[in-house]
């Protein structure tokens, strides 16, 4: 199959998921700026919500197209990873609202890492469909942004049963560790092409 569909499917539902969110950012009561003050966690849980949801948005559109076709369980590979992206907005509200309280923060890192394992479901469909020597297998072949990330999800979510905070300041380390580019992928496509 081709993977048009698919990447036109995805980027509806990311950009729909990342709609809602703002949709919770609401007008404050008031004219000062003491009266944002209220409103500083749920802005803060927007803003790393917002940058999580744009990094999974852009390593799919580059595994993506490093791959060629597709198949029926990368179709529901996707649409796990996709679900569980849905309830960001969810997550993030209930957290913000909440001032970062346990549980919410907890849900919140659940939520994360149920996106991580998904994501890594994703990318080895999708390796296993390109095949062992293709770019996209070569890029992907140490993952080690993915397994530590969910590794610190995992540690996050036990360390906001005693500190929230603490473990909110660990999600926004996941989201700071991918905000450096992963060029893995252009590289060996580039590679691929002769172009290095």
């Amino acid at each position: 199959m081709k993977k048009g569909r698919l990447e036109a499917f995805s980027d509806g539902v990311i950009a729909i998921i990342i709609t809602i969110m703002v949709l919770e950012l609401h007008v404050p009561h008031g004219e000062e700026l003491r009266d944002l003050g209220p409103l500083i966690p749920v802005a803060l849980s927007y803003i790393l919500s917002f940058v999580l949801v744009g990094i999974y948005w852009n390593n799919h559109h580059h595994m993506l197209y490093a791959c060629t076709r597709v198949n029926g369980a990368i179709l529901w590979a996707n649409l796990n990873l996709l679900f569980w992206l849905s309830l960001m907005p969810f997550g993030t509200a209930w957290m913000g609202e909440s001032h970062f309280a346990k549980w919410p923060v907890v849900l919140y890192g659940g939520i994360l890492i149920m996106n991580g394992i998904a994501y890594t479901i994703l990318c080895n469909l999708l390796v296993k469909e390109a095949g062992p020597n293709s770019p996209l297998a070569l890029a992907l072949s140490r993952d080690w942004k993915g397994m530590t990330s969910i590794a610190i999800y995992g540690a996050a979510i036990a360390v906001a049963f005693l500190h929230p905070l603490l473990a909110f300041g660990l999600y926004v380390g996941v989201a700071m560790l991918w905000l450096i580019p992963d060029r893995r992928i252009e590289r060996n496509i580039a590679r691929e092409n002769g172009a290095e």
